[in-house]
C-alpha cells in the first residue's frame, strides 16, 4: 500500500474509532436525538442568525432537507424561528431552553472526549500541527472544487 492510500485508510480508521468510542456515551447522554439534530442544535447555538441557507452550506445538505430538519427541531421544542424587524423575508433560528440543555450535554461530552485524548495532543509540536492543517486545508479545497464540478456551489471558507 502506498503512503497516500495508507493516509486515507488511516483517516477513515481513526474517524471510525472515534465514532465507536464516543457512540455509547453520546447515545446515552443524548437519547432520543439523532446526530443530525444534535449537530444542527450545536451550529445554531454557536452561530447567530442561523438560517436554512447557512445550515445547508454548513452540512452539505439541500435547503429542503434542512427545512425538514428544522421543522422537526421546532416540533420537539429545541429551536424556535424568528424574524428581524428590518427583514421580514428571512427566517432565522435560535435555541430554546430545551435546545440549550441538549447543546450543553453535547458540549460536556465533547469536552470529556477531548480530555480523554489530550495525552496525544500534548505531544504534537506547533510545526506538526501546521503541517497537518496545511494538508487538511489543501485537501478540503480540492474536495470543494470537485463538489463545485458537480454543479453544487459551496462556501470556500470551510
Amino acid at each position: 500500500m502506498n503512503k497516500k492510500d495508507q493516509v486515507l485508510n488511516d483517516f477513515r480508521d481513526l474517524f471510525n474509532k472515534m465514532v465507536w468510542l464516543n457512540k455509547m456515551k453520546l447515545e446515552e447522554g443524548l437519547k432520543g436525538y439523532k446526530p443530525s439534530e444534535v449537530h444542527c442544535i450545536e451550529y445554531i447555538g454557536r452561530n447567530a442568525d442561523s438560517n436554512v441557507t447557512k445550515l445547508a452550506e454548513a452540512f452539505y445538505m439541500t435547503r429542503s432537507a434542512i427545512s425538514k430538519l428544522t421543522k422537526k427541531l421546532i416540533e420537539k421544542g429545541l429551536i424556535e424561528s424568528y424574524q428581524k424587524p428590518d427583514n421580514k423575508k428571512e427566517i432565522y433560528f435560535r435555541l430554546t431552553e430545551q435546545g440549550e440543555a441538549v447543546d450543553k450535554v453535547h458540549s460536556e461530552l465533547d469536552k470529556e472526549f477531548q480530555e480523554r485524548d489530550q495525552v496525544v495532543f500534548e505531544q504534537v509540536t506547533e510545526e506538526q500541527y501546521d503541517n497537518m492543517l496545511r494538508f487538511i486545508q489543501r485537501y478540503s479545497r480540492h474536495l470543494d472544487e470537485e463538489i463545485r464540478k458537480q454543479g453544487v456551489d459551496i462556501k470556500l471558507e470551510k
